[in-house]
């Protein structure tokens, strides 16, 4: 019999809209907790979102475009959403999440993240649901969990020092080491 979690994940859609409710209970946890707490969960929440974006533009965006008449521009617009949501985690792991103005960005920002989750589920992972060959959905589902499993959990490694994580960024590190994961999972050279 399969665990409950390998059928109700058995495909890219399917996974990636489970991760979009995972998303929500983190964003939650974050404004319920207090002091490390809530520092740690803002991890884990930048860490879930570092994960779950690289995949889709490593593994689900470029599928998708070719697969239906205006993937390039729901694609598109999925990509410049990501691109503003990865900006807002950048000024808001600079912040103390205790600050008034961390939980006013933490708040626009889920207001903006849950928005591009639904315009994904609609205009991209329907048309993937409806065009994709369902082993192929599968195979990318195997991709995005390899990468999920390797993905780091800290900036990456060869970023040396305070200044230079500050330079790097530690959301665009994370986002760049899971990149790198998605890649080896895909048996692409980068």
């Amino acid at each position: 019999m399969a665990h409950a979690d390998e059928t109700r994940d058995e495909d890219v859609v399917a996974l990636l809209t489970h991760q979009h409710g995972e998303i929500r209970n983190l964003f939650d946890e974050v404004e319920r907790a207090r002091g490390d707490d809530r520092r740690d969960a803002f991890r884990r929440l930048v860490r879930m979102l570092a994960v779950h974006e690289t995949a889709e533009q490593e593994v689900v965006h470029p599928y998708a475009r070719g697969l239906f008449d205006g993937g390039d521009g729901v694609v598109a617009d999925r990509l410049a959403e990501e691109k503003e949501a990865k900006e807002t985690l950048a000024r808001l792991d600079g912040m103390d999440p205790e600050s008034p103005e961390f939980l006013a960005g933490l708040r626009a920002l889920r207001m903006d993240v849950m928005e591009h989750a639904r315009a994904e589920e609609r205009y991209e992972f329907l048309q993937l649901r409806r065009r994709a060959d369902p082993e192929r959905l599968v195979t990318l589902a195997k991709a995005v969990r390899a990468a999920e499993a390797t993905a780091p959990t800290r900036p990456h490694p060869a970023v040396q020092g305070a200044a230079a994580n500050l330079a790097a960024g530690p959301v665009a590190a994370l986002m760049d080491r899971t990149r790198d994961a998605v890649r080896k999972a895909m048996g692409k050279d980068g």
